[in-house]
């Protein structure tokens, strides 16, 4: 009976006490980040792990207001990575059904749809592996930043920890590294240039994505006109 008995305790502790423990640790976790800066990420550190070995490597990162960010950045980030970011629950289905219509019917390749909220979740609460537990992880706390945070909050923290090039982070700290002035002084040019960098913040630059990446450049230039402030 007694080892009848121990069991029962372990399995109670394994399936019921961990698992509800976990969810409030997230909860917990979440509703902090509602109200105080992010001011590390699983990403941040994982880059700095990966350069380790490189002294004059330093993650450089200044968290800012939203509203001291000029709005046309958060404008352009609408045009450029999510266009139903203020009308979706978190996840665009939409885009989803054209994505999985055009690999369907044209054998193109599957790619990221992703939402702003999406990649605030996976910055803020995974280390980025490309598995899918990740992936399950992250459209859990996708769920929980739209349930918790608001449109706004999201958005304010986007701007303030993705990544923007090597050991960069957010908006203001690449304002000041590639344009020399605060978020709040960027003008519509700077800002769809910073956003045509973040699909890939490591190889792009903001200084020469109009030149060499004039494609997507204009298109998110074209779609910006269309886009209203939200907040």
């Amino acid at each position: 009976m007694k080892l009848k008995t121990r069991i029962k305790r372990i399995s109670k502790i394994l399936f019921l006490y961990v698992p509800a423990g976990l969810v409030l640790l997230s909860l917990l976790w979440v509703v902090l980040y509602k109200f105080v800066p992010v001011r590390w990420t699983p990403l941040m550190l994982k880059r700095s792990i990966e350069h380790f070995d490189q002294k004059d490597f330093r993650n450089r990162r200044q968290w800012v207001s939203i509203d001291e960010i000029a709005p046309v950045m958060v404008r352009a980030v609408i045009a450029s990575e999510d266009g139903r970011f203020m009308t979706h629950h978190g996840f665009d289905f939409e885009e989803i059904g054209k994505m999985m219509d055009e690999h369907e019917r044209k054998g193109k390749k599957i790619r990221g749809c992703s939402t702003v909220s999406q990649q605030v979740a996976k910055n803020c609460f995974t280390f980025g592996s490309r598995t899918w537990l990740r992936k399950g992880v992250e459209a859990y706390y996708t769920f929980m930043i739209e349930l918790f945070w608001g449109k706004k909050r999201i958005m304010e923290v986007y701007l303030n920890v993705a990544e923007t090039g090597k050991g960069l982070y957010g908006v203001e700290a690449a304002s000041m590294k590639y344009f020399n002035c605060h978020a709040s002084r960027l003008t519509t040019a700077q800002a769809v240039s910073l956003v045509c960098v973040l699909p890939n913040p490591l190889v792009r630059n903001p200084q020469t994505v109009a030149q060499k990446n004039r494609t997507k450049y204009n298109t998110v230039s074209k779609t910006l006109q269309y886009v209203a402030y939200p907040f």
